[in-house]
């Protein structure tokens, strides 16, 4: 037994608390009519989840519950509760008895319940789906019923059958996979919009981190060469100073003694000559020439600065490039000098000292960003006036000294013909004024090797200038890293490495070689773009990710659907078969119990596929062509229906209209058993399908339902005393004046234990 009991509270004509249990394989339900015994059917079709109240001859939800009477008050909600014997699993739950409930109020709202806890329709549905229990409710057939299957058209005669059949839970799995397969694919239509939305942002940053790459790799040459460049230029300037200042040493200290010299003679020639014309004229020529040459001397200087200065407009110029314009430049001097007074901070734990240090290092920082705040990069158009400012003045200077250089020869000349005049002279008196010319004449050439060390020395000094900038607009461009140039290691072509003398040596060609490709590297990295783009990578590497993450979802949603259809293809199948398989088995089924109940006689039932309809409207404005497309697009093709033929014996009868009421009630009775041997639910309820049979087809009837109650537990509500007979145990329905149904029962068993 599967079926255990019926309780009824509130539902329709059962007021009060009613319950029926089923121990015997077949309960008949008897009593008058309008007492309210088909109300157990309806209460079956109601805690199974019926949702037509027409069905359940009702019209609205209120027609369901107890509406009251002068006696009783109505009641506020109806509840049917039914409980399984699910020791042998019948019912998908690990647990022993399964009792379903189902609740209904006066505004329409309904519960249901499966062993105490509230669950949903859909539930319910598929819960009883594995049992063979379906909605279509062939195995309850209700008073009126008996011959629905026969009215039915095919479409709802096959989803009888294949209810019957136990093909639902098939139908629920293959509807599911459908509804998660569009689920599906609309999951990758959104994802590949997402695609087609972020794929011309991460092209857009995929150029522009390969330019970022490219300029890493620019760099990191330029960092190899600058290294290189640095240390070769910085032996150059300290090797050619130290070189000028040992080529000094020796005129400078012959320069002092002829100067000593030229005093003493110049105190000869006062003593010796007095007021002498030609001894004025030396001392004047001398005099003349010292201060020309002093002038000469800080004109030269000026004209160097004035370039230096030219150079490093130009260089500024060109650093612009690499550093923003509103950003300041701050001497690295400012910034060492802050650095010094944090020097021993981390070598006190005082924290008076700690506190005070701190103190002057924010004030300093505090100083220097308000210094620099207003001082943003020069613009360029600023930086060019500046450069046309400082050569106008070099050009200023170069012609005030060309005209000193005249000035200085002509007074040459003076000395020399005055020189001459005095050789003429063989006077010995004339040997202190040789001696001052020779004298002045040796200055001039000592004076001339100076002033071209010093020349020298002036670019050397406009060379470190240059190396300066080229390290910091380095630094900008590179990184601190060529600050470390001092340890670079030059090696030669077999692997040893190149000492400070054979660096000194080398050509200047080669090193202006080298600073023409670093030029080249920098403008190439400044067409590039100068800057370290981290974020432009970060944000490539972000988005990339994110497209990998949703071709990832794309290819597993692909998976996924594909999986689907194998499934919905399987399932499809799989109904196919199961229905064709349970077909045959029905049909043979169909007519045993067909031949039992006519004596003879074939019935089966066929599968009909009707064929396709197409629309014959068609506008004959339209072209043939069209006219045969919008035909095309009006075909329906209807699913296959099941199709029921009988024939009579002794008679020319074979369509179900031509059939008598009682020949109608026959078929139906041996098509709904026939229906039940093949996949038997576990319990049948017949609300008086027997109506219409006679005597001996009552009999027959009453064999077959004992045959069948060897697979189905039966709930038999009848008025045939036949069918009565075959029951275990029978409960009869009254109503009295208030209205209400009771119950009172036999057991045939016990009374017969009690008529012995």
């Amino acid at each position: 037994m599967y079926l255990k009991s019926l309780e009824l509270t509130g539902f329709k004509s059962f007021a009060k608390k009613t319950e029926l249990n089923f121990n015997t394989p077949i309960t008949s339900i008897v009593g008058p009519n309008g007492s309210g015994k088909s109300n157990t059917a309806e209460a079956f079709r109601f805690v199974l989840g019926e949702q037509s109240i027409k069905s359940m001859r009702g019209k609205r939800t209120e027609d369901l519950i107890w509406n009251g009477s002068p006696e009783m008050a109505r009641s506020n909600r109806a509840s049917v509760k039914l409980v399984f014997d699910n020791r042998k699993r019948l019912l998908n739950l690990d647990v022993d008895e399964v009792v379903i409930e189902r609740v209904i109020f006066r505004d329409a709202s309904s519960e249901y319940v499966v062993n105490g806890s509230p669950v949903r329709l859909r539930d319910i549905v598929e819960l009883l789906a594995g049992a063979h229990i379906g909605s279509s409710g062939h195995h309850i057939i209700s008073q009126g019923e008996a011959d629905r299957i026969l009215n039915a058209n095919m479409r709802e005669r096959r989803e009888m059958i294949e209810d019957a059949l136990g093909l639902k839970i098939y139908q629920w799995k293959r509807e599911e996979s459908e509804r998660k397969l569009e689920k599906t694919e609309e999951n990758m239509k959104q994802v590949q919009s997402l695609r087609r939305e972020i794929a011309p942002h991460i092209l857009f940053l995929k150029k522009q981190v390969e330019k970022i790459e490219k300029t890493k790799q620019l760099k990191e040459e330029l960092r190899t060469l600058y290294g290189e460049y640095l240390k070769r230029e910085h032996v150059h300037i300290g090797v050619s100073k130290e070189r000028i200042a040992n080529e000094e040493r020796d005129p400078k200290e012959e320069l002092a003694k002829l100067n000593e010299q030229l005093l003493a003679s110049k105190k000869v020639l006062a003593e010796t000559h007095g007021e002498d014309a030609k001894t004025k004229a030396v001392i004047a020529v001398e005099e003349r020439l010292n201060g020309l040459r002093k002038e000469r001397e800080q004109i030269s200087r000026d004209v160097g600065r004035l370039e230096g200065e030219i150079a490093a407009a130009e260089r500024m110029k060109h650093a612009q490039a690499f550093v923003h314009t509103n950003e300041a430049l701050i001497p690295i001097s400012e910034i060492e000098s802050i650095a010094k007074k944090a020097e021993g901070i981390f070598l006190t734990e005082d924290v008076t000292v700690l506190r005070s240090v701190f103190s002057v290092l924010q004030q300093a920082l505090s100083s220097l960003l308000e210094k620099y705040r207003q001082k943003k990069g020069p613009s360029s158009d600023g930086i060019d006036g500046d450069i046309a400012v400082l050569k106008e003045r070099k050009q200023q200077a170069e012609k005030k000294l060309h005209d000193i250089q005249t000035s200085e020869r002509e007074v040459v000349q003076d000395e020399k013909k005055l020189r001459t005049e005095i050789d003429r002279e063989k006077d010995s008196s004339r040997d202190a004024e040789k001696e001052v010319f020779r004298i002045m004449a040796r200055q001039n050439e000592l004076h001339g090797i100076l002033n071209a060390l010093r020349l020298r020395f002036e670019e050397m000094e406009h060379l470190e200038g240059d190396f300066k900038r080229e390290i910091a607009e380095g630094a900008i461009l590179v990184g601190r890293e060529i600050l470390e140039y001092q340890n670079v290691k030059i090696k030669k072509e077999n692997g040893e490495d190149v000492t400070v003398e054979e660096l000194a040596k080398e050509e200047r060609v080669a090193q202006e070689d080298r600073r023409r490709k670093v030029e080249r590297l920098k403008i190439r990295i400044e067409d590039a773009g100068g800057g370290s783009g981290a974020e432009v990578v970060k944000e490539f590497e972000e988005a990339t990710e994110r497209d990998q993450f949703l071709a990832r979802e794309i290819a597993d949603l692909e998976k996924s659907a594909e999986t689907l259809r194998l499934l919905i293809v399987e399932l499809e199948q799989k109904l196919d078969q199961e229905f064709r398989d349970g077909i045959e088995k029905i049909n043979r089924e169909f007519q045993n119990y067909f031949s039992l109940m006519f004596g003879g006689g074939t019935a089966r039932l066929a599968l009909t596929k009707p064929e396709k309809k197409v629309r014959k409207e068609v506008d004959d404005l339209l072209l043939d062509g069209e006219a045969m497309a919008a035909a095309a697009s009006e075909n329906t093709e209807q699913e296959t229906g099941i199709d029921i033929e009988v024939n009579l014996p002794r008679k020319k009868i074979k369509a179900l209209m031509m059939l008598s009421g009682g020949e109608r009630a026959l078929t139906s009775i041996a098509l709904l058993f026939a229906m039940s041997q093949v996949k038997p639910p576990p319990f049948i309820i017949l609300d008086e399908t027997d109506a219409a049979l006679d005597e001996a087809n009552s009999k027959k009837y009453g064999d077959m339902v004992e045959n069948l109650s060897k697979y189905s537990q039966l709930i038999l509500i009848t008025h045939n005393r036949e069918t009565m007979s075959r029951a275990g145990v029978i409960y009869g329905v009254t109503m009295d004046k208030s209205g209400v149904s009771k119950l009172l029962s036999i057991a045939f068993d016990e009374a017969v234990a009690v008529a012995k």
